[in-house]
């Protein structure tokens, strides 16, 4: 069983999308546990492939095609789990602001946080400031995740938390931001709770504001 799991991982690491889908319902039909397919193959390697780009062991590109693979192994697994297997390490809203359509380092971020399992609403790019907070209403977030490619669009990051604010919200919800123009000191500036400079760094962030584990 643990075969399975090593090569799993293995190909996850690897950026092997072209085999995942296989290997996981190889898994499936061998009798392994789902949950045990997400946490011990598909998150821990993850794990691994985020700690190898904040150590400056791959870049981008290859964190990209992991999570793409990660991804599709999920979706094979997914379905076979049980109700009480699908345990969620917190909810993460994410969206590019209003004004700003960029949305290829909010889908990777996306990705690394499902495949670190939280579960992930990923609302798309161009979201007002009214919709995010009706999405924050309903969903109830343990995360509210913002991007921003354009500097020109910054200032509606500062425009959410306002309305957070207003609406009686703050409190109930972690406003973790980035994006290439955002920075440490921006996020503090506007009153974020973290910033996140990269995918992994954002990982690490919001296990931490929910305090769940590695």
């Amino acid at each position: 069983m643990t075969d399975h799991l090593h090569t799993i991982k293995a190909a996850v690491i690897g950026g092997r999308h072209g085999e995942i889908k296989g290997l996981v319902q190889q898994a499936l039909d061998a009798g392994l546990d789902p949950a045990a397919i997400i946490n011990d193959a598909l998150i821990a390697a993850m794990d691994v492939v985020g700690k190898d780009f904040g150590d400056g062991k791959i870049f981008v590109p290859e964190m990209l095609v992991s999570a793409v693979t990660m991804k599709a192994g999920l979706d094979v697994v997914k379905p076979c789990l049980t109700g009480g297997e699908s345990q969620s390490r917190g909810t993460v809203i994410m969206a590019t602001v209003k004004g700003d359509l960029h949305d290829i380092g909010k889908n990777l971020v996306s990705m690394m946080l499902e495949g670190a399992g939280f579960k992930v609403m990923d609302l798309g790019t161009d979201l007002s400031v009214d919709k995010l907070i009706d999405q924050v209403k309903t969903i109830q977030p343990d995360i509210l995740g913002l991007s921003a490619l354009l500097t020109t669009t910054m200032p509606e990051m500062q425009n959410v938390i306002g309305a957070l604010k207003a609406q009686g919200l703050r409190d109930k919800v972690k406003v973790l931001v980035g994006g290439a123009p955002v920075d440490r000191v921006f996020a503090e500036k506007i009153g974020a709770d973290g910033y996140g400079a990269n995918a992994a760094e954002a990982v690490e962030l919001a296990r931490r504001l929910t305090g769940a584990k590695a």
